[in-house]
């Protein structure tokens, strides 16, 4: 039994979301023809209140693609010191955009109003123009910590005070919605832009959507373009994605419950430092100083379980939809000895 905690990225499509895949109905989506991309946009863009969606390859391409409408060269972007889109998108602002990052110093990823209102730049031609706030939910680095929403509509009445654009990583947003009985119409109402991810938590073997209105969104199918991200019968895709939203959504429940049970088994381990709270699916920990990483990385690899470190004697573990009761057990009973 091979226990794989790396990510929620590494589960497998099931039996009957492979049938669905098999099933769909395709045709050249760089026509805008495939009746199953067409299908699985407009019904993630009605679930957000929002005109348009597309269809994109992965949560980074989709993230970019924001910034590249949002911004212009030289203007900068508000976000947290852990954001995916400053820390894993291999400097794709600079490289894509030509814009750079106002890191904010927040609590495990998110941060307040306040701090946005200080971190944007005064109007004087020597300043990066500051054109745009982008958060993430849940936070990643913050080990899947949610928002509140209550600071994020803050954030929203800052934004639209000073006209910067309001962008959204929701790679983990359907964890939030879940752990925190929160809509996506709550969502839609205060972000411009919106990334949601099909691959992690809800079991698709690829793709994400960007969301938004036809001001914002008009460039968007031309950006994916540019960066190579046209697919012709997507649609097999797609059908994934669809199947997520009726199956795999809810059950995301289930994996906040067993990641709050590891959280507490670890807690109670002397080798542990410190566990982060667990809120959804993330669990990231501190091992004490004298205790190497690696060797703790190694001996658990020794046993076909897998997890990753984040440096700093800090470890993570994801659990999703292919980390079973009997894996779960198994995992228990091993930390525990």
């Amino acid at each position: 039994m091979t226990i794989d905690l790396r990510s929620d990225t590494v589960t497998k499509p099931t039996k009957d979301m492979l049938d669905a895949m098999m099933q769909a109905k395709v045709g050249d989506d760089v026509f805008r023809e495939d009746p199953t991309v067409n299908e699985l946009e407009q019904r993630i863009a009605n679930m957000f209140g929002k005109s348009d969606a597309l269809f994109f390859p992965s949560g980074t391409m989709a993230n970019q693609t924001a910034l590249k409408l949002h911004t212009n060269p030289g203007d900068q972007v508000i976000c947290d010191k852990y954001a995916h889109i400053y820390n894993y998108e291999s400097g794709g602002a600079s490289f894509n955009s030509g814009i750079s990052c106002k890191l904010i110093d927040g609590n495990r990823g998110m941060f307040k109003a306040e701090q946005v209102l200080e971190a944007i730049n005064p109007e004087a031609y020597y300043y990066s123009l500051t054109s745009l706030v982008e958060i993430e939910n849940t936070t990643n680095k913050g080990g899947g910590a949610c928002w509140d929403f209550n600071e994020i509509k803050k954030i929203r009445t800052i934004c639209d005070e000073n006209s910067l654009g309001f962008h959204l990583d929701g790679a983990r947003l359907w964890n939030a919605l879940v752990a925190k009985n929160e809509t996506t119409e709550q969502y839609g109402e205060v972000f411009d832009t919106i990334s949601v991810c099909l691959s992690k938590g809800l079991g698709c073997p690829i793709g994400s959507v960007l969301v938004g209105d036809a001001d914002i969104m008009k460039h968007a199918i031309r950006i994916r373009k540019i960066f190579g991200g046209n697919m012709r019968q997507a649609g097999y895709l797609a059908a994934a994605g669809l199947y997520a939203l009726d199956h795999n959504i809810e059950r995301l429940a289930e994996d906040h419950k067993k990641a709050k049970e590891i959280g507490e088994t670890l807690s109670n381990l002397s080798m542990i430092k410190t566990v982060e709270p667990v809120e959804t699916n993330i669990v990231i920990f501190e091992l004490n100083a004298d205790v190497n990483e690696n060797t703790f990385v190694q001996k658990l690899a020794a046993k076909n379980i897998h997890i990753i470190s984040m440096g700093s004697n800090k470890l993570r573990m994801v659990t999703h939809l292919d980390y079973t009761n009997a894996m779960h057990d198994k995992l228990l009973s091993t930390l525990r000895s």
